[in-house]
């Protein structure tokens, strides 16, 4: 299993694993199809992000995709893992990786928007809860969580 940069021509298995993912959660079809936009990984999304996958021989099982928003902040835009192996220590890979990549650049907190469902996941790294911000769905609020820099920066030397 090797992390590796994406590239455009991956833009649809990427939409795939984002759209297998998302459903796992038991939000129906019919909200998956509202959000057809919003789950599409495209060729420009992979120019404008850092994005990186989680290959098995030639399977793509998962990936990540980042910015930098200022010099203060980088935020996680998508953390996605197909749902066959969710469970099995490959999103915490995915972080880790993550984690490793922008330890030395410039910035003091890493952010991110969680579906709730994935909030227990990012806690157990050291996110925070820092707000909440209101979805298409009634009365669905994704948890906006950040890690400072330092936690990351300790995450990793006593991992």
């Amino acid at each position: 299993m090797n992390i590796e940069i994406a590239t455009i021509a991956d833009a649809k298995i990427l939409t795939e694993v984002t759209i297998e993912s998302k459903d796992y959660w038991g939000y129906g079809q019919e909200q998956i199809k509202a959000w057809t936009d919003l789950l599409t990984i495209t060729e420009d999304y992979i120019q404008e992000k850092e994005v990186y996958k989680l290959q098995s021989e030639n399977n793509i099982l998962g990936y990540y995709a980042y910015a930098k928003l200022d010099d203060n902040v980088i935020k996680l835009d998508n953390l996605f893992i197909r749902p066959s192996v969710i469970g099995k220590g490959l999103g915490k890979k995915l972080m880790i990786d993550l984690f490793e990549r922008i330890q030395n650049m410039e910035f003091d907190r890493l952010v991110l928007d969680s579906d709730p469902n994935a909030q227990q996941f990012y806690s157990k790294l050291g996110f925070k809860v820092i707000g909440k911000m209101e979805t298409s769905i009634k009365n669905r609020f994704l948890p906006i969580m950040e890690m400072k820099k330092t936690a990351i920066q300790h995450y990793l030397k006593f991992r």
